[in-house]
């Protein structure tokens, strides 16, 4: 029976002995670090409640920044809604009519696309004030301390002056439209002066005013076409 030598773990051939000593004390050496300690860890939670932060106070001042109107802000608005409404039927109106002046169609136009954008104005202040975006009750002009149906705000075309409107041609119809929509114009720009001195809020007596200068300039503009 032979005896083998017995068996003895050798190094590595052409590895000194003391490479495999300072490899354990490496390992020995390597620090794990807490998540809260690693530098890209902290950057990222730094970020994060800069914007949570940030998010925050955004929210705060939105909610702030809500506009809450006045009875007067709001009827204002409601009414003026209404009385836009006829006056753009009214210009359409007369846009379908036959040999029409071709001036006075100039400006309907421009009654139509203007007024149409205040329209959507008014909605979105209605909207931003968390208040109705028209007035459903019939009856308007309360805010300006005389109550009465919103067909009979200032400057409102009654129906048969509408169904007139429609039914006319030629030279009738454009003296008629001018007629009209100076009645019109002469109601909205006293509604629009008193809610330019009486609102609460500024961005509707900035608007309020804006649309008297407008619709004077029109009411102008009308009676050159005419002539």
């Amino acid at each position: 029976m032979s005896l083998d030598p017995p068996v003895t773990e050798e190094a590595a051939p052409g590895v000194p002995d003391d490479v495999h000593d300072d490899d354990h004390d490496d390992d020995d050496d390597v620090v794990v670090l807490g998540w809260y300690q690693r530098p890209i860890n902290i950057v990222v939670l730094v970020v994060a409640m800069a914007l949570i932060g940030g998010m925050i106070g955004w929210l705060i001042a939105d909610a702030r920044s809500d506009d809450g109107g006045s009875d007067v802000d709001i009827g204002f608005l409601q009414d003026m809604r209404t009385h836009h409404e006829q006056a753009v039927e009214m210009a359409f109106t007369y846009l379908g009519l036959p040999d029409t002046h071709p001036g006075l169609r100039t400006v309907a136009g421009s009654i139509i696309v203007g007024q149409e954008i205040e329209i959507g104005r008014m909605i979105q202040m209605l909207r931003d004030m968390h208040a109705p975006e028209a007035n459903e009750t019939g009856q308007a002009m309360g805010w300006m301390g005389h109550s009465m149906p919103s067909s009979q705000m200032p400057g409102m075309a009654t129906e048969a002056q509408l169904e007139q409107l429609a039914a006319s041609s030629g030279k009738d119809a454009d003296e008629l439209f001018v007629q009209l929509m100076t009645a019109h114009h002469k109601g909205g720009i006293e509604m629009a002066n008193d809610a330019a001195t009486r609102a609460s809020l500024e961005k509707v007596r900035s608007m309020a005013a804006a649309m008297a200068s407008a619709q004077q300039s029109d009411i102008v503009e009308m009676q050159q076409q005419l002539q």
